[in-house]
């Protein structure tokens, strides 16, 4: 079978975009709709990507002339989907490790005017050890500082040349936290002030990114090659669904018309609708469902979606206590500045999504780290719909309870205890605090069932340093939550969850 070069061809265009990253994400999602947008518009730019770490896939991407194909597979109106597209909006991948000075040089093209990024959430780091004559710099922002000043003294300063930034990592204000450490290094590097009110000139947006991509699909991947005609060991797979939110001072659409090429892609002012619609609802629905599910006996996100006891539980989660618990929900129209779509049309897209028989999401994997991922994703809508009704919501208040349920684990080692599901062992994985704590409560063994699971939920509750504050003090909430747990550790969680729905 031939390979993709032998079938494809480099498309030359100009170098506009610089990206720090050259992992799957990116390829899936950025450079999959730059690649539309040069089909749909006139934007006729291309990637040179630039690889954040010394080893990397930098090597096997210039083996391919930068060409790659994506693979996008899941359901559309109830409909299996399945999409391919050869993607050419990759000139080049760079190594700054061992091709420093040509990494710096792009900096001198006249055409380069954004910079994307995903360099995972620790990326976006500050590491007081670099300086300006590093070959390179050991952190991303030192990169992009040294980067940044020879472009600033290759155009003598001019305002004209100055960059947009869209960094998709996850972690809020993203671009707020790139900028802040970039004027560190600036000032710590001495400069100059010129340089310093150079960098105004750039454009550091916040950016929220949402699309699910599993990667190389390697079982699949030689049926896959048969039906595209030719070999491709970049092929990455991804979901349908794709969304970008960015925010900043400006509105760059014009530049970087990807909404104009039909793209899920929303410039604001203010992104915080955005990130408290995705974390509460999409996120929401993970962490308020999966331990409960996972102790039922389920193992994927699919495999809750197709049961029919779980499926209602996280739907009422989400439709009768998430959603009204939010400002502008489904009653008030749901709307927001530049936003398609009602909160409740976002929800019924994400079950659509966790439907996808092409993404194997494990429930053990969402369950890392919930307590904190509980207090950041559920628990203000539990919170907010509580003050807004007097009285706990039902299916939220069981999803803490069953939280508690999932934590009931021995033999703690560092950050794991080991639960048991029907004899079999599974593994809980939290902060090391948390899990010793969890193991000494279960350990004791004084009083009823009931008298325990209250005693339990009381100390879990209390846990200020957990929560922020002491959850016991809402009124119902620890009787309604030690209820649950009580009735979970009496009759079994799929009892509990029939009384529910």
């Amino acid at each position: 079978m031939k390979n993709i070069i032998e079938k494809l061809s480099p498309v030359p265009r100009p170098e506009k975009v610089l990206q720090f990253g050259e992992g799957n994400f990116l390829r899936a999602f950025v450079d999959w709709q730059i690649d539309i947008a040069n089909e749909k518009t006139d934007f006729n730019g291309n990637v040179v990507l630039v690889q954040p770490l010394e080893q990397g896939m930098g090597d096997a991407i210039n083996a391919q002339k930068g060409l790659y194909t994506t693979l996008l597979r899941g359901i559309r109106k109830g409909k299996t989907v399945e999409e391919f597209r050869p993607v050419t909006s990759i000139s080049r991948c760079l190594n700054p490790y061992t091709h420093y000075e040509e990494y710096l040089r792009c900096a001198e093209n006249p055409d380069l005017r954004f910079v994307v990024s995903n360099t995972t959430e620790a990326g976006i780091a500050y590491h007081a050890e670099d300086r300006l004559s590093d070959r390179p710099p050991r952190s991303f922002p030192g990169k992009v500082t040294a980067f940044l000043f020879r472009r600033f003294e290759h155009f003598k300063g001019d305002p004209a040349k100055a960059l947009v930034f869209i960094p998709c990592e996850l972690i809020d204000k993203n671009g707020d936290k790139l900028k802040e450490i970039v004027e560190t290094y600036a000032r710590e590097w001495n400069l100059g002030g010129a340089f310093l009110a150079w960098l105004g000139s750039c454009d550091f947006c916040n950016s929220l990114v949402d699309r699910i991509v599993p990667g190389y699909p390697r079982e699949e991947a030689g049926a896959l090659c048969e039906k595209l005609g030719y070999e491709d060991p970049l092929l990455v797979a991804a979901e349908l669904f794709h969304l970008w939110v960015i925010e900043g001072a400006k509105d760059h659409r014009a530049e970087l018309p990807l909404a104009e090429a039909g793209l899920n892609v929303i410039w604001t002012a203010d992104m915080s609708f955005y990130r408290t619609r995705k974390v509460r609802i999409l996120n929401g629905a993970h962490t308020s469902g999966v331990l409960a599910a996972y102790l039922y006996g389920l193992d994927t996100v699919e495999q809750c979606i197709r049961d029919p006891l779980i499926n209602k539980m996280m739907k009422k989660a989400v439709f009768e206590e998430i959603i009204p618990s939010m400002e502008g929900g489904a009653a008030e129209g749901g709307l927001a500045e530049g936003g398609p779509a009602s909160l409740t049309e976002y929800a019924n897209d994400v079950f659509e999504r966790f439907a996808n028989p092409y993404i194997k999401h494990l429930l053990l994997s969402i369950s890392l780290n919930s307590v904190s991922k509980f207090k950041t994703r559920v628990l203000p809508s539990l919170l907010d719909r509580l003050v807004k009704t007097g009285k706990p919501p039902e299916v939220l208040s069981f999803s803490l309870a069953a939280l508690i349920a999932f934590y009931n684990g021995t033999n703690p080692a560092g950050r794991m205890l080991t639960g048991s599901r029907n004899g079999v062992p599974y593994p809980i994985q939290d902060d090391e605090g948390i899990v010793k704590r969890f193991a000494a409560l279960y350990a004791e063994t004084a009083g009823s069932e009931t008298e325990k699971a209250r005693r339990i939920t009381r100390a879990v509750l209390g846990s200020v340093d957990w929560w922020g504050e002491d959850l016991s003090a809402y009124g119902g909430l620890e009787d309604a939550v030690g209820a649950d747990l009580a009735a979970i550790r009496r009759s079994g969680i799929k009892s509990v969850i029939e009384g529910l729905v």
